[in-house]
Order: C-alpha cells, then structure tokens, then sequence
C-alpha cells in the first residue's frame, strides 16, 4: 500500500510541533464549554491541530471545502470535541450545523448533550459568549427561517437525511438549505458513510444499499457550497483498507487510536475470566464479583453503582436466561456461595470471601443483599426492537438509576454511553473464527468490551486524576478492583486466545503485560533512616489570588491592535481576470483606552458578560468598583490599542468607532484574564512524613506496547532482560531489590553507581530510593500534581548540625523534555523556595531537585547540578 501522509503530519511538517503544541485555545473553545469537563490533554491537542489547520494556508490561499476526520477511541470525548468546534466555528461566521448518524439512539444521546441544560451531560456551559454577544442554540428542521444569531442544529440520522433531501417534504431539509447558505457538517460512527468508498471490497446487501445512497448524499451536500465543512468523527476506520486509507489520510488531522487512551490510563483494564461453569454459575460468580466491587466503592465513599451485562447469542436465549437467573437469585443459598468458593481458584474469587471473612459479613447477610440488588425490578432486559427504542433511555443512564443487569443480545454494541458496567458475562460458548482470521463475531464482542471498559470516574483525594486509572503501581490497593472490567466466559482457551488477538487488535490489550514486585531492602528497612526518618513533602493550597492588585504586566505593556471597519468596496465585469487588490488604504494610530473617555469604556464593560463586577472580582480581588477598573493605572487606565483604519477615519474617531475599538480591546483582554485559571499553588512549606509510613513494597502492573520504551517493566537486575544490567542486590546505597523502570531511569542508577564513591566521602549514608506512586509533590506556580521519579538521601558526616539532603530527580525521555519543562522548572525551584520547620536541634533538613536527566541531550546541567552535591 502506498504511503499516504497524514494531514497532522503535514502539519507538524509545514508548522512544526512546537508551534502547533504552543497554541492558545480561544475563550470561545475554553469558556464556552461546561467546567464539569475539564479537557484532557489529547483533546487539547486535538483543538490545537484544528486552529492550526483553520489558521494557516500552506499556499497562502484560503481553504475550500474542508473535510476532516478526527479518529478518536470509544469513550475519548468525541462529542465534547464536537460542542468546541461548533463554538469556534460559530466564531469565524458559521451559524448553521448538521449533525448526522447512523444510529437514532445517539440522535437523543447527543441531542441531550447539546441542547439540555439540566442533563449531567450536557456539554455547554450556562451561557455561551463571545464578547459582548449571548447566543442561544437551537434545534431546528431546516436553515432557510433559522436566526442568524443562534446555533441552528438538524439533528437527523443519515438514513432520515437521504430520504428527506431525495423525496423533500414540507418543512424539511432541502439541498437549496446547502446551496445558499454555508454550512458544518457533524458525522458521527462516519464509518457509516464509507460504503461508496469500499466498492472495491465484497459488500454485503446491507452495505450494498449504502453504496448507492448515503455515501453519495453525503458527498453532494457537503459539494454544494464551497464554504461547507465536513467533520467526520469516528473510532473505527479501517485503514488497512487501500481505498479508506487513500481517502482518509489526507484528512486525518488527529488520531487517537483506543491503544492510546488506555495507555494513558482512561480506560479500565480489561481481565479475561474463565470458568469452566455453566452459564447460571457463571452469571452467580459475576454477581458476587459486582457486590463486592460496590462494598469496596462504599467503603471509600463512593456512590457508584455498578452494572452487569448478560450477553446471550439469540433473543430466545436471552428471554430464557432471564427467567432462569430471577429463580436462581430467588432460591440463592449459602451453599451455593460456598460451592464457588471451594471449587474457585481463581485469586479475585478468593479475595472476595478474604473480604467477607475479615469485615465479619454472613453469607446470609451478603444473599439478603443480592436477592435485594438482583431482585426482577433491577433487570433490564433490552433485545426486540420495540425494548431498545422504549428503554434506551434507562440504559444510557445507568449510572443514576436502580438497574444492576442488562440482558441483551447485540442491541446495545453502538451508541451505547456507560461508565458503571464492569462485568460482561458471555453466556455461549461458540467460535467464528477460521484459519487464523479472527471472526465476525469475535471482533464485535471485543468492540463490546472497548465499550464497557471506558474508565468510570472516582477520586479519593482531589490531586487524583478523575478520569484515569490510578493503581497501575499499585495492584495490591483493595480500590483496584473498581478499574477493571472483567469479561465471563466459558473456559476456552482456543477463543480467549482468539479473543485476546481481536482485544490486541483494537488496541484494548497490550501485546504484553507484566505484573512485577518490588520490595524494600531488609538492610534498608534497618536503617534509622527508615525506622525514624522523615521525607518533607509540599502541599497545594486554594489559590485565593490575594497577591493581585492589578492587570498582569503583559496586557498594560501590550498595544492592543484593533481595526475598523473601512465601508471599502471593489467590483469587477464578471468573466473578466480582477485587477490584483490591495484593498483599503489603511494606516494606524495610537491611542489610550482613557482617551476614548469613561462613558465609553463604561459602556463597552456593559455589552460584554465578562465584565460584570462580580465575574471581575473573582479574578481580581483587590478590585473596588468598576470606576477603579476604568480609570485605575493599575487596570485599564494605562491600556493603550493601536487603531487601524483610513487616514482620516483614525484622526477623528466617531462615538461609534471608539465604543468598537474599545469593545476589539477589551475582548481580547477578557481572553487573557480569563485564561488565567488558577485554582491551587503549591505550598512552600515542606511538611514531615515518616519514612516507613510513605514508601512500602508494591505489585506493579506494566503494559508493554509496540514503541514503548523497551526496558518498560524489565527487571535490571537479570542480565537476560536488560541492556542495562546491574546487581541492585548488592547495591545498599539502592533502597528497593529492583528497579523495573525505563532505559532513562535504568542509566541514572548506573551513574549514581559510577558516582557513589565521590558521595560516600561526602556523606555518611547515602539512598536512592524509586517512587513507585508512593508520594506526589506540587508546582509552586499552579499546584499541578508531579510524581519525582527518585529521591536521593544524603546524610552528612557531621556528629552536630548534621545536614539531611532530600533531593528529586526526575529522568526524562527526549520526547518529553519540551512537554514537562513546568515540571523541570519546579524541581530547580526548590531550592530556592523550600520552607521547613526543623524538627531536631542538631540536624537541618534541606529539599532539592535537580535538572531533568536525559543521558545525550541534558548531562551538562545535570552534572552541573550534581557536581554540587559532592563538591
């Protein structure tokens, strides 16, 4: 197949990454969007390649029919990115949106999302702005009557969308909507619309009708306005396919495949159980399994409910197992749970009945609860037509109602948005698979569990991640249990095998994992160091932003550049080549906001929302009143904007062009204080822990991808699996008996080993101890949580005033030096600005952090820095 480029790497290309990773997200992306969402990173970045895109002409043309697709995982927040497009494209003159699927259960889904202010998931925030201007969406049937102020939206499912523009009726679409007016086109599931493009691939009839209808209206009404944008979002292009790939990498402007959401810890982890049971037996250990899981929720304070789905092969089974599962949770005693017990060997299982035994709960008492759980009125059976159009509704909000089991066949395999399933039981035991090509049915059900396995959110602390998994490092923790999605099965090894193949090709499983321990050293732990020694940790405070009393320096000293509007204009004979246009004859002058004089500013305060007194305080504290806002030179007294106009136009400027320009300028300066949103500082004060008490054994969890750092999760103490080998065992300076880490880290233990002997006549004990997610420190500037890859102890020799040295390094892949530099510039901070109340009159605690260590790119500094450690 022929190498296609990508449209992000022609941009990263033409732009370079640096310039793309450095854009500032507008106010219409960022304040526009519900705050109950905070953006990840990659959706960031997503936005980033679009304005990227928007922004800049490779010709220095403007761009023409602009068709995009954004391939992003099951679960990544697709429609989140759906809502910032349509918000900036509103922005740059759109007022029209069509958003289009093939499933009518994600019509209601997103028509909630965008249009109902109660819904939990509703993805706008209270209200939308864009300078001095409200706007309201609404959902319309066509756009030849919409408002030219709203958000017009057509919900429609490509289906209903063929039949209206090929057989019009009244009130409905027509193709004169895309022909007079430009419009954005939303394609969701857009793999849907591909059946034209597959031609060259055997079609079933189903997609046979595709080819000669969706496909093609798609491509007419997006064709009939050259202003008309296409955004096409899916999970689940095929890009194997020669055709598909030839059309689509020219327009993938972001790819965010599932392999990489779940190695950035947004999904849970998905464990494959089999058991050689019957399906009722089967669906008993599940049951008992989501018990538990709930009492671990409830016992760390978690109101999360979670949910089962039987997956039965027809819709006679499935109907039948209903039944038989109501009388078996009916007549469920506690022989039946000792059954599972005794015959289980399975580590979760036992660790179930571990729990029960050690909080001193009955069988009785745990089979009272599950006939109560399990009891009919919370099933929910989903599988003939009629069921999946009356209880969509119910199952998409599993979350908030009583339902603990969904039983179903295959209507809930698209479209279905649910974070509280955690146990699949597959109540079959057949295979599809042939000649080594994985089946059918095979592939469908591992994009079931890719459906499941979106991470359902929780948090014990508030510098947890709510969105991302947080045992990894951890798999001992109790809480560990609620990240993973466990799949029931029938024991088979032939179809998990087949499975585990279709899991690792969606990207749902790594090729590898590897579950390694790593113990404290007996040495260490005899240690006083470790027995009665402290770590000093910072903390993060509400940032109250007391320390401002004015706007920050960069928008007093900025020249705030506006431009008014001229009333040029040009005509030229049609047919005939335009003379080349320079348009207007502009110049520009400079001006002080105060110049313009109070009533105007004033005036300009009132037409933009932001500027409401009680939205300035919150930002800025010190302020008094609007009349310091205005006149203080501690605020807008000192602004100055350059006006750009006609000769004579800026010489003399109307009432009316004053209020513009101050309405440009203060429009962008609300960008900026807004975009200061600051919630925490890291504290200075580095507070005592007990040693003993922070850092303990763990059982980690290492999941090894293609591309991945090689040395990820290989022991370095076994010279079969390192190219970096070295006997921690006999290292006592080493704290733990192994480290699993990456080639960076693999190369800083070997050059403290090289160096250890400068720090021994320096200091009478000396420690590098890794930390495995045991504690996390704070940014000063915003109190972003980092997790310092090792601590370095450094005990001087003096028998009074003896200095404890605690210093953090952080080694750092090439490929993250740019992305981290906050985290860099933290950790040479400390020095400077630690505070620490000295505990013992005849020892001083001191906190350090060094530059990154990076082994061919930043050893000069590094070394700098470590030289003064032993100089």
């Amino acid at each position: 197949m022929a190498e296609v480029k990508t449209l992000f790497q022609v941009l990263i290309e033409e732009l370079g990454k640096r310039t793309i990773e450095g854009t500032k997200l507008p106010e219409s992306i960022t304040g526009n969007l519900n705050p109950q969402f905070p953006m990840r990173p990659y959706q960031e970045r997503a936005f980033k390649f679009f304005l990227n895109y928007w922004q800049e002409a490779f010709d220095g043309k403007p761009r023409q029919n602009h068709q995009l697709l954004f391939h992003m995982a099951t679960g990544s927040g697709k429609t989140l990115m759906m809502a910032g497009l349509i918000s900036y494209l509103y922005e740059r003159g759109y007022r029209n949106f069509l958003f289009f699927v093939n499933n009518s259960n994600i019509i209601e889904k997103t028509r909630d999302n965008f249009l109902n202010a109660t819904s939990k998931k509703y993805l706008f925030s209270d209200t939308i702005s864009f300078g001095d201007k409200r706007v309201a969406i609404k959902e319309v049937e066509n756009f030849q009557g919409a408002n030219g102020d709203d958000i017009n939206i057509v919900f429609s499912t490509i289906q209903g969308l063929h039949m209206a523009l090929n057989a019009p009726r009244e009130n409905s679409l027509t193709y004169d909507d895309f022909e007079d007016q430009k419009i954005v086109l939303i394609s969701d599931e857009a793999h849907h619309i591909n059946a034209d493009t597959k031609k060259g691939k055997e079609v079933d009839q189903e997609e046979l009708f595709e080819i000669v209808s969706w496909e093609g209206t798609v491509e007419r009404i997006f064709r009939a306005n050259p202003s008309n944008v296409l955004l096409e979002f899916t999970a689940t292009v095929d890009f194997s396919d020669e055709n598909l790939n030839a059309k689509y990498q020219p327009k993938l402007i972001f790819d965010y495949p599932l392999k990489d959401f779940r190695k950035d810890g947004y999904s849970k982890e998905v464990k494959v159980l089999q058991a050689d049971l019957s399906p009722i037996d089967r669906a008993l250990q599940a049951i008992l399994l989501s018990q538990y899981r709930r009492k671990i929720f409830e016992k760390n304070r978690q109101h999360i409910k979670p949910v089962i789905l039987f997956k039965s092969k027809t819709i006679k089974d499935s109907q039948a197992f209903l039944e038989e599962f109501k009388e078996a949770v009916k007549r469920l005693k506690a022989e039946s749970l000792e059954a599972i017990k005794n015959r289980s060997s399975e580590p979760v299982v036992l660790k179930i009945f571990d729990y029960l035994a050690a909080n001193r709960i009955s069988l009785e008492n745990l089979i009272a609860e599950l006939k109560e759980d399990f009891s009919e009125e919370k099933l929910i059976s989903v599988n003939s037509k009629e069921d999946s159009e009356v209880k969509q509704l119910a199952v998409n909000s599993l979350e908030t109602n009583e339902y603990r089991a969904v039983f179903a066949v295959d209507k809930l395999n698209e479209g279905w948005d649910v974070l509280n399933l955690f146990d699949i039981v597959r109540l079959y035991d057949t295979r599809d698979s042939k000649g080594g090509k994985i089946g059918k049915t095979t592939m469908s059900e591992a994009q079931l569990i890719g459906r499941g396995a979106r991470y359902c959110p929780f948090q014990l602390t508030g510098d947890q991640p709510l969105f991302g998994r947080k045992y990894d490092s951890d798999l001992d923790n109790e809480l560990r249990i609620c990240e993973e999605l466990f799949y029931h099965s029938a024991y088979n090894p032939k179809y998990i095998q087949e499975l585990n193949t279709a899991l690792q090709e969606i990207g749902l499983k790594p090729k590898e994992t590897r579950e390694r321990k790593v113990h404290l050293k007996k040495s260490f732990k005899d240690t006083p160091l470790y027995k009665a020694g402290h770590i000093f940790l910072n903390g993060r405070d509400k940032y109250n932003r007391e320390d401002i009393d004015g706007l920050d320096s960069s928008i007093i000293n900025q020249t705030h550049k506006v431009s008014l509007r001229t009333g040029y204009t040009k005509s030229f004979v049609a047919f005939e080549a335009p003379d080349r246009d320079k348009g207007a004859d502009k110049s520009s002058m400079d001006y002080s906001l105060k110049d313009f004089g109070a009533a105007i500013v004033r005036k300009a305060i009132q037409r933009i929302e932001f500027y409401e007194f009680s939205n300035l305080k919150v930002h800025l504290p010190k302020l008094t009143s609007v009349q310091e806002f205005i006149t203080s030179e501690k605020y807008l007294g000192r602004v100055k904007v350059e006006v750009s106009g006609l000769p004579e136009q800026i010489k003399n400027l109307t009432p009316d062009e004053k209020l513009d320009a101050t309405i440009q300028a203060l429009t962008a300066i609300a960008e900026v204080i807004a975009s200061d949103k600051i919630e925490y500082k890291g504290s200075k004060k580095f507070v005592p822990r007990m040693v003993r008490d922070v850092f303990s054994d763990k059982t980690l969890n290492f999941m090894v991808d293609d591309g991945g750092d090689k040395e990820f999760g290989r022991s370095m103490n076994d010279p079969a699996e390192t190219a970096y080998h070295l006997d921690l065992s006999t290292r006592a300076w080493f704290a733990f008996d192994d480290c699993f880490g990456t080639s960076e880290e693999k190369l800083l233990i070997k050059y403290i080993d090289k160096r250890y002997a400068e720090l021994s006549k320096v200091y009478s004990e000396a420690y590098l101890i890794r930390n495995e997610k045991h504690f996390k420190l704070y940014a000063f500037e915003d109190g972003r949580p980092l997790e310092p890859d090792f601590v370095l102890y450094l005990i001087g020799k003096e028998k009074t005033d003896t200095m404890h040295y605690q210093v953090f390094i952080e080694p750092k892949g090439g490929h993250l030096l740019k992305a981290d530099e906050w985290k860099e510039k933290f950790l040479v901070g400390i020095k400077e600005n630690f505070q620490i109340e000295q505990l013992f009159s005849n020892k001083k605690h001191v906190a350090w952090g060094l530059p990154f260590y990076n082994s061919t790119e930043r050893m000069p500094e590094f070394e700098a820095a470590f030289d003064s450690l032993v100089s």
